[in-house]
């Protein structure tokens, strides 16, 4: 089949075919059938009616017509099932969905109401691209911001990140993410974020200022929250990472942190982060300004509470495994979705004492509960986001 054929060439072709093919023989109109096969990629059956010029019957009065293979799942049953689960789960992709629906369904069934046995079995039947056709009408687009400013006392001191080829836990990327509500002015909160790049077990806190001291407080205190040591860090130029105080912090122990950096003016170097600069904390906290200071506490306790408890446990992630090339363009090949708990249990560099913690505390939670947690407590952070004049 020639891919490389426009729509028009192949329309020819199909007229040019069909004019001998209404005066043809039998002999000559299979030639004819396997020439529209060649040619155009038909199926043999797609290519005798083509040949034939044959048009869809129109449907009877009163009776709709129905085009394609029938509907498996109907949307009007499964999406009011769903809807609260996405929600929830933090809007994730079909693939995704599809992945946590197994886990997420009995906490639906205990948090909202018994389903029957069909519309069960539907969801965990329904195929990722189902799901994303599904919530489709649900999905919005907003727009992001950024603030990074450019830290240079020790830059040059700071090797440059390459590919990632540590394994194991351990290896972060960190960014600060400005809840500025569009004025930078740095009399706002901004939130430190942190991901393993391994993992994807993610941290957020809450800091008052971009200051070296207020950074490094928070870091400090994620490295302490972690189910695993700390090996590397990799941030990007802003002067709130390059600075001597995190620098000595990481590097004054018996076995140093090793401490990178990304290119300047190059975002995708930290792509990891990047992306949850978004699903982590844009779509928590979005892009209203957060001035107060007794705001901060109570987003720490969310971020190390219910919110950390959702992320790491109960929302599954993909991960890339490979590129490649296929006729001049780039495909990704991801493996299977998996929460980040999970990928802990699997890892042999994290003790069984702390992997026997997380498992505790994922039996102890229930997803539907600590999204209405969530809810709950983000109302209280809204009620005090800015300091009263």
């Amino acid at each position: 089949m020639h891919t490389e054929m426009s729509q028009q060439t192949r329309q020819e072709v199909l007229a040019r075919l069909r004019h001998f093919y209404k005066s043809a023989g039998r002999k000559h109109k299979t030639k004819l059938i396997q020439e529209a096969i060649a040619l155009l990629g038909y199926h043999p059956k797609a290519a005798i009616r083509a040949l034939n010029g044959r048009a869809l019957k129109k449907p009877k009065a009163g009776v709709p017509a129905v085009i394609g293979r029938p509907r498996e799942f109907a949307p009007d049953q499964l999406l009011p099932v769903i809807k609260p689960i996405w929600f929830a789960a933090l809007q994730p992709c079909g693939k995704r969905l599809q992945a946590l629906l197994p886990e997420w369904l009995p906490a639906y069934e205990a948090d909202h109401r018994r389903l029957d046995a069909d519309a069960r079995a539907s969801l965990l039947a329904a195929s990722a691209r189902t799901l994303d056709r599904l919530i489709a009408p649900l999905r919005a687009q907003v727009r992001r911001r950024g603030g990074t400013r450019p830290g240079s006392l020790l830059r040059q001191s700071i090797p440059i990140r390459g590919p990632w080829t540590e394994e194991g836990p351990g290896w972060l990327e960190v960014d600060t993410v400005a809840l500025c509500g569009g004025t930078l002015d740095d009399r706002h909160l901004w939130m430190l974020d942190g991901v393993d790049i391994r993992t994807d077990w993610t941290e957020q806190r809450a800091v008052e200022n971009r200051g070296m001291h207020a950074v490094l407080a928070q870091v400090r205190d994620i490295e302490e929250t972690l189910p695993f040591a700390l090996l590397g860090v990799d941030s990007d130029n802003g002067g709130e990472f390059l600075n001597h105080h995190l620098v000595h912090y990481l590097q004054a122990r018996a076995r140093p942190v090793y401490f990178t950096r990304s290119r300047a003016y190059h975002k995708n170097d930290n792509a990891h982060v990047e992306q949850r600069n978004w699903t982590h904390v844009r779509q928590h906290f979005g892009y209203e300004r957060y001035d107060n200071p007794e705001a901060a506490a109570l987003i720490n306790a969310l971020c190390k509470g219910a919110l950390g408890l959702l992320l790491n446990h109960f929302l599954p992630t993909q991960k890339l495994t490979g590129k490649e090339r296929v006729e001049g363009r780039v495909v990704r090949k991801y493996g299977l979705p998996q929460t980040p708990y999970a990928r802990i249990l699997s890892a042999p560099e994290v003790s069984a004492e702390k992997k026997g913690q997380l498992t505790a505390a994922h039996q102890a939670n229930n997803p539907m509960a600590l999204a209405r947690q969530i809810e709950r407590e983000k109302k209280q952070i809204e009620a005090c986001r800015l300091l009263q004049p």
